[in-house]
């Protein structure tokens, strides 16, 4: 099967996606991919509701950096609702899902996509000026209804010619029987070139400079800070900027999630980009079964996402409650002790001069 199908008397190709019309017996293959695709959506689903439950139980101590990753868990809860649609498809191979189900299938998907990068950049952002202006919690709070509701609204935006032009067409297969697949039908090449170019800008390649630059100068901070307590150096209260622990390990969870982000969403951008060239070069083939294991590799970050964040920020909480659920008894005496003493003592800062 080839990649692409063509419209009779027309030299346009369509990109199946989804659809994959393979020959001969492949009931092990479907039952294959039905199983990595509920692995992952079980997999995603249970960590993402973990990293809520955990950002929401400790939400006395929320800072406006984790209400951003809350936001980004709920992106990918939306994300991998997808999954049981994607499943339908490549068991039935031809499109039975409708009209509706088509124009939102990847509308959703890219939407959610879009939010994820915008919220891990303006986490990033979030975080220098929290460390370097330090801003008060209560008034950053202020904003954060309109930030989330700015990220979701733009990422509806952009991604809505998606929704306008993945459309259901009907195409003859070599049997001669009607095939159903749903895909991108844009009016011009040069509309869906405009399109992709300016979404891998925009949404790709501006957020990723944001995220990079953000975290250098969050880096510069820290090591500054560092060298200045290392030397021994004494500075007035008012130019002073504090790095926290609990910022160094924020930053460490937030740095980690943003590589996770980029080693898997790359092959996804890369592919789409190919769908494209493949329109002008016919001798490019790419099959839909290799769209189909990227886009699960994609799928895949939602189901690291909460564990990577979780472990990085939340280590001491998991492992209690790891230890809850194993049955081991957890230490009362010295920790309580620990636990009292920590009270009394001001927690570690590393101190800088602006």
């Amino acid at each position: 099967m080839v990649g692409a199908e063509c419209t009779p008397g027309e030299n346009k190709t369509y990109f199946p996606f989804f659809s994959d019309f393979r020959d001969g017996n492949v009931t092990a293959l479907r039952v294959g991919e039905l199983t990595a695709l509920g692995s992952v959506f079980l997999l995603a689903l249970v960590g993402n509701i973990w990293g809520i439950c955990l950002l929401v139980w400790r939400q006395q101590r929320l800072c406006a950096a984790n209400y951003l990753v809350l936001n980004l868990f709920c992106a990918d809860l939306l994300f991998i609702t997808a999954i049981p649609f994607i499943g339908i498809v490549r068991w039935t191979e031809t499109w039975v899902l409708g009209d509706v189900i088509c124009h939102m299938l990847f509308y959703v998907m890219t939407l959610s996509g879009t939010v994820v990068i915008v919220s891990l950049s303006a986490v990033s952002l979030e975080r220098v000026i929290s460390i370097a202006r330090l801003h008060h919690t209560a008034f950053r709070r202020r904003k954060l209804l309109a930030a989330v509701l700015f990220i979701w609204g733009f990422a509806a935006i952009v991604t809505l010619p998606l929704c306008c032009f993945f459309t259901v067409v009907q195409l003859p297969s070599v049997t001669g029987e009607e095939i159903h697949i749903c895909t991108l039908d844009w009016p011009s090449h040069a509309g869906e070139i405009v399109w992709d170019v300016t979404y891998a800008i925009v949404v790709f390649l501006i957020p990723g400079l944001i995220i990079v630059i953000s975290y250098s100068k969050i880096l510069q901070i820290t090591k500054a800070s560092r060298r200045s307590l290392n030397a021994g150096l004494a500075y007035s209260e008012n130019h002073q900027i504090r790095v926290s622990q609990q910022d160094y390990k924020l930053f460490r969870a937030l740095i980690v999630l943003m590589i996770s982000f980029f080693i898997m969403w790359s092959p996804i951008i890369i592919i789409i980009f190919l769908i494209l060239v493949q329109n002008y070069k016919q001798d490019l083939n790419i099959l839909p079964s290799v769209f189909f294991w990227i886009v699960l590799f994609t799928f895949s970050n939602s189901a690291v996402n909460p564990v990577l964040y979780n472990v990085a920020h939340f280590r001491r909480k998991c492992q209690e409650i790891f230890l809850c659920c194993t049955g081991n008894p957890v230490r009362t005496g010295a920790g309580s002790e620990t636990s009292t003493r920590s009270k009394r003592e001001k927690p570690h800062l590393s101190v800088i001069t602006r």
